[in-house]
């Protein structure tokens, strides 16, 4: 059997990333091959994930990302099975690679067509054998569960945890605008639930509108101030109701989320907020 020296260690850990007395075995076991000892912590790690296939997962990380010029925002979701792992420096160096690549790279639809592109701050290798090198060193089911890219104007948000994130689009041609993050930080607290009047159920809007139109019409104002009195009560009821535009702004409760944004020539165009698991 070949002589297993401290040099060959070093180049092996250095190449794979992994733990000493795990590369030593695989040395070992390949009797000094190198190329050989690769392939064999590749099964293992990919052993690891066999075994460990059904575990649940439910803690991670959220990440997001903006590009500096407000041209684009991504998100990227990546689960683990318990909330020490979720802290480890390996685990949020990958989560923080799929989001940079996410954002920088061509895009993906999917997280296994982003899992086949290259490391950004890690050349000559795959954010999957990324992926596959921290499995093998921490023995715990990862998984990247979702991934999201928009265009700009885009804010984004990451709760402190890392267990809420959330991406905001706009529309204008402000695309630095600190509003924008600032929206999304919104969405992340007061939880709206659609963007727009319209995204509401149109049947349910429609009888509210009457309803507010038959109150103010007993009053016996004249037809023009009826309507400008239902238009003022039915901004607080698509506020009420979770339209973002017409929500109170978290920042600035003096004005509503809609003028916010006016400030700074946009309007709201829509927004997706992840939870960690959900």
């Amino acid at each position: 059997m070949a002589e297993i020296t401290a040099q060959a260690v070093k180049e092996l850990r250095d190449l794979t990333n992994l733990p000493m007395m795990e590369v030593k075995k695989a040395l070992k076991e390949a009797d000094g091959d190198q190329k050989r000892a690769i392939e064999l912590l590749k099964e293992w790690n990919k052993k690891v994930s066999i075994k460990r296939a059904e575990n649940a997962t439910s803690e991670g990380l959220i990440r997001t990302a903006v590009a500096a010029d407000g041209s684009r925002a991504a998100m990227v979701e990546i689960q683990c099975e318990s909330a020490p792992v979720a802290k480890a420096d390996d685990f949020v160096f990958l989560a923080d690679q799929l989001v940079k690549q996410l954002l920088t790279g061509p895009g993906a639809e999917t997280a296994d067509a982003l899992l086949t592109q290259s490391v950004p701050d890690r050349p000559g290798i795959t954010l999957g054998g990324l992926l596959e090198e921290v499995v093998g060193k921490i023995r715990e089911k990862m998984v990247v569960a979702r991934v999201l890219r928009v265009d700009g104007p885009a804010g984004a948000y990451t709760h402190h945890d890392g267990k809420t994130g959330v991406l905001f689009r706009a529309a204008g041609d402000s695309k630095t605008a600190p509003v924008l993050r600032d929206v999304a930080m919104h969405v992340a607290a007061l939880k709206p639930i659609v963007t727009l009047p319209e995204e509401l159920p149109a049947a349910e809007v429609a009888a509210e509108r009457d309803r507010l139109t038959a109150e103010a019409a007993g009053s016996g104002k004249p037809a023009n101030i009826v309507e400008k009195i239902v238009d003022g009560r039915m901004k607080t009821y698509y506020a009420d109701q979770g339209v973002l535009a017409f929500q109170l702004f978290a920042k600035d409760d003096s004005k509503t989320v809609n003028q916010a944004l006016a400030e700074s020539g946009l309007k709201p165009a829509g927004f997706t907020r992840w939870i960690l698991g959900n």
